[in-house]
């Protein structure tokens, strides 16, 4: 099934609130890499000015999936998981993600173009604090293969 010519513009609900843990943000820290100690240990991020540790700014990844997992579940796309590869990713960040924040993405599809025989699929994750205000934008792009 190929994509479908009207997913451009296509946007989806808010996502349920994301409770950012204390601990994932030390098992992702610990897994991209990120040794400073305001990723892992509370005092030291308190002291840096935080409320509490702080994520790496690639873990916008983790909130912005969620926004993701709506288009892969929408099987009016026309995007079967096993023709998908990552394109790319980039992140515009307007503060740091701390444990104990309340976040949620608001999910679209930017834009849909012929590649060959296949269609990149460009996307934007807006996420957002408790209060409205925007945390971080995840922008990517999927490339779909076409049909075999």
């Amino acid at each position: 099934m190929p994509v479908a010519p009207d997913l451009s513009g296509r946007t989806y609900p808010p996502t349920a609130p994301y409770a950012v843990g204390r601990e994932k943000v030390r098992e992702f820290a610990a897994a991209v890499g990120a040794e400073h100690p305001v990723h892992h240990d509370v005092e030291a991020a308190r002291a840096a000015g935080y409320a509490d540790v702080v994520a790496p700014p690639t873990f916008a990844i983790v909130v912005s999936q969620r926004g993701l997992d709506q288009l892969l579940a929408d099987e009016t796309a026309g995007i079967e998981l096993s023709r998908v590869v990552h394109g790319d990713q980039r992140f515009t960040i307007e503060r740091p993600i701390v444990a104990g924040d309340e976040l949620q993405v608001a999910f679209g599809v930017t834009g849909v173009r012929a590649l060959g025989g296949n269609a990149m699929v460009s996307t934007e994750a807006r996420i957002t604090d408790a209060q409205g205000a925007l945390v971080a934008t995840a922008f990517s792009s999927l490339v779909v293969g076409g049909d075999a």
